[in-house]
């Protein structure tokens, strides 16, 4: 019997929600569902706070969430199974209930669907990277949650008292034959791994807090543009480059790799990170802090001004 197994914790959730005929709702998808709306409620109290219109957040989110979704899957179709998909990039689409969501993916994706947004109503971009910068480290969290309750993203073996010994990654036979209870025998062959989805959440929870912090006690995201969004690539990508280190691989062309491709990805976000907060801090302070808030609302009134002439005409 495997002594350091012990103290473990077995892990075999069931990744299905709920079944409705064929289609099986997974709490992975809920947990998507969950860390979008959180920070949809999060960053309407920050324009609200602001004295933005609701508006603002209702344009935003259409672009930033289909910037999310779209990165993450062209992410990690690119990324990790070029091989896989670049010949048979419909397959992009096609395989989608088959997982495969890439964090920096993701990442470019929310860059970019910002950037669209603040293009289309004439609001600096830093701006919109820092309110939503606020909430990733939030949404992040909560998707490695669903990320444990898929057992992926697993751990190195560890004789750590808090290891998880994931039935359904290391035997999924034996997950799909008990129902119940896993015999003893057949968990004294697993291993027991670091939560490495776990050390990730927590870290984010905490970058979450502290930008929290930062923006309504402080409120930096208005006196210092582009602080908040530099210390959410630390918080994010730095604490992942290291807890890189205790994950397994997860494609067979990392074996050998000095770094593998969640490290590698990660440093040109850690580097853009250090320069945003410089940038930050080595400029002035801003004084003006309704200027994004009133510069809006007067475009906004100009729109709606503009659009009730063009209505009035059609009347006529």
């Amino acid at each position: 019997m495997n002594m350091n197994n012990l103290f473990s914790i077995v892990w075999q959730w069931d990744p299905t929600l709920v079944m409705l005929g064929d289609l099986d709702i997974r709490w992975y998808g809920l947990m998507w569902a969950v860390g979008i709306l959180l920070a949809e409620r999060i960053v309407s109290n920050v324009c609200k706070r602001e004295g933005l219109p609701a508006r603002t957040v209702e344009s935003a989110f259409l672009w930033i969430v289909l910037g999310t979704f779209i990165g993450a899957r062209v992410g990690h179709c690119i990324f990790y199974e070029p091989e896989t998909y670049l010949p048979e990039p419909w397959r992009i689409i096609t395989d989608i209930r088959d997982g495969g969501m890439a964090s920096h993916g993701a990442t470019i994706g929310i860059i970019i669907g910002i950037w669209g947004f603040v293009k289309r109503n004439h609001l600096p971009f830093v701006w919109g990277l820092d309110r939503i910068a606020i909430v990733a480290p939030l949404s992040g969290a909560i998707i490695r949650f669903g990320n444990l309750f898929n057992s992926e993203i697993v751990g190195k073996p560890t004789e750590l008292p808090w290891g998880f010994q994931f039935v359904r990654h290391d035997a999924p036979r034996a997950f799909y034959e008990y129902a119940g209870d896993v015999p003893q025998e057949v968990l004294a062959e697993i291993p027991a791994r670091h939560p490495a989805q776990l050390y990730e959440a927590l870290c984010y929870l905490i970058t979450f807090a502290l930008l929290m912090w930062m923006y309504y006690r402080k409120d930096l995201g208005r006196r210092r543009p582009g602080l908040l969004f530099g210390w959410a690539m630390i918080g994010i990508f730095l604490t992942r480059f290291f807890i890189e280190f205790c994950k397994e691989r997860q494609v067979d062309f990392e074996e050998g790799m000095m770094l593998d491709m969640g490290q590698w990805l990660s440093v040109p976000f850690i580097i853009i990170g250090i320069y945003m907060i410089a940038r930050a801090m080595m400029r002035p302070a801003v004084t003006d802090l309704d200027a994004v808030a009133n510069y809006a609302n007067n475009m906004y009134a100009a729109e709606d001004k503009k659009r009730s002439k063009k209505n009035g005409k059609r009347g006529k």
